[in-house]
């Protein structure tokens, strides 16, 4: 393997994967190959979206004379990817019309909501992929014959429930996706495109407020404590800036953000990406906001050796200065509506922020009225 199947993340180096649809290309190549040589096929080359020429090992080729099913195994290199592993098939016929159709079997998902690259009703092959496997056939057999592809994943239907699938409205399996063919591992694109997608099906259904929450803890927090539906919710994991900006692109008026102290405490700050691999100010956050409010230099300097937001939550508590938290929720609201300012359309903001151990810290609006309104 070359040097450009790798990439450096965090000092490590990572190998390279592929795409489903790069997998899913090579499958359709081999199974035309073989009814071409009208040989079993043991290794196909396809050259990925981004010219890349790429060697798979082929797995259950079957073949006769207009017919044949040929398997590649997806390969996600050192990607965490549900999808690694998995054997992507792929049944061609060769048919005398010239027309090349393309149709999703067993394990490809079903497209059901608008605002995704296919209409509802469409198989989950994304576009690009698409492309790639018409191409690709097309360049094998010429102008004059034509082919029915159908790509399927026996273990797709399973596999799909670890994706973002279910939240975008693609039933029955996984998706055939990709734009350069390549997978990047520790990749944070894929991430915040299936978070754009997602947002866009709730702006094609013709909602124009949406609730935001860090992770699972603040989509429990907004069902259990607050008694509020998670259908109007989308998880931003720590891409707050990047999804806020969404939010303002596609078009919505209000957003609220729910979340634990420990992630939204970062965006009070200012800091919009709230890994700690990127920022982790939670502890000087507290306290200067402590020491504004005038708490005793023996109680910053305490909170400032917690480890944790729970522990800082205890101190906090224990020496009355309760009213921290919001000045906190507050500034979240302004640092948010601040990063929009400057663009149209306007955003409005409020958030909730709480403590897994105590609950409910603080709210931009009097609790009740935000649940009433989103309820």
């Amino acid at each position: 393997m070359s040097e450009e199947d790798y990439v450096y993340y965090n000092g490590r180096k990572l190998r390279k994967g592929f795409t489903t649809g790069t997998t899913a290309t090579a499958a359709s190549i081999a199974a035309v190959n073989a009814i071409l040589t009208q040989k079993s096929q043991n290794k196909v080359t396809v050259r990925a979206a981004n010219g890349q020429e790429v060697q798979f090992e082929v797995h259950h080729c079957q073949f006769d004379q207009n017919k044949a099913s040929a398997a590649v195994v997806k390969d996600g290199g050192d990607d965490q990817d549900a999808t690694d592993g998995m054997l992507i098939y792929a049944e061609v016929i060769l048919q005398s019309d010239p027309h090349i159709s393309l149709n999703g079997g067993k394990g490809i998902g079903r497209v059901t909501k608008k605002g995704l690259a296919n209409d509802p009703g469409m198989p989950a092959i994304n576009p690009t992929p698409r492309k790639m496997i018409k191409q690709s056939v097309r360049k094998l057999i010429g102008p004059n014959r034509g082919a029915k592809i159908i790509i399927s994943a026996p273990e797709g239907e399973r596999v799909a429930k670890l994706t973002y699938n279910p939240k975008l409205g693609i039933v029955g399996g996984i998706s055939i996706l990709g734009t350069s063919g390549i997978v990047t591992p520790m990749s944070e694109e894929s991430w915040k495109q299936s978070i754009s997608i997602e947002m866009n099906i709730h702006r094609q259904r013709g909602d124009n407020e949406i609730i935001l929450t860090p992770g699972q803890y603040g989509e429990d927090f907004l069902k259990n404590e607050m008694a509020i539906p998670v259908t109007k919710q989308v998880q931003m994991s720590n891409f707050v800036g990047y999804v806020l900006k969404e939010t303002q692109r596609l078009g919505f008026q209000h957003v609220l953000i729910v979340g634990d102290l420990g992630k939204l405490i970062k965006v009070s700050a200012g800091i919009f990406s709230t890994h700690s691999k990127d920022a982790d100010a939670r502890a000087e956050i507290m306290v200067a906001n402590l020491a504004l409010l005038g708490a005793p230099t023996e109680l910053v300097q305490k909170v400032y050796k917690c480890l944790t937001t729970i522990d800082m939550v205890r101190i906090v508590n224990e020496a009355g200065y309760e009213s921290v938290y919001q000045k906190i929720v507050d500034k979240i609201k302004y640092r948010s509506e601040r990063l929009l300012a400057h663009k149209k359309p306007k955003v409005t903001i409020d958030a909730v922020i709480f403590s897994s151990q105590t609950g409910l810290l603080a709210a931009t609006k009097p609790i009740k009225e935000i649940e009433d309104h989103w309820q």
